[in-house]
């Protein structure tokens, strides 16, 4: 069971005290679902930060690369998300042809 505290001299929430084993491995289990890797950073104070990250397939990096389409596919969701939406009709009729 996770347990959240405040510490009172930094303004980061502590969610669990982690022990490492004895080859320096500490296991992150639910805290780290939904996360692929981590970035680890020391600080100068000798903290340990790790950063989540999410990767995504490369077939879809070109997105995050493209602002405009980005923009286009945040605002559609937006919309979507307000219930403007509208329907197009039927594409069954397109279903067999090629893509080139």
């Amino acid at each position: 069971m996770l347990t959240a505290t405040r510490d009172e001299n930094a303004m980061e929430e502590v969610i669990q005290q982690l022990r490492p084993d004895s080859k320096g491995r500490i296991t992150l289990g639910k805290l780290a679902q939904g996360v692929s890797s981590f970035r680890a950073r020391r600080t100068e104070d000798g903290n340990i930060l790790l950063e989540p990250f999410a990767e995504i397939p490369a077939r879809e990096k070109w997105l995050f690369e493209n602002p405009s389409a980005l923009g286009a596919v945040r605002a559609g969701l937006a919309q979507a998300a307000e219930g403007r939406t509208r329907t197009l009709g039927s594409f069954a009729q397109y279903a067999d042809e090629d893509i080139e």
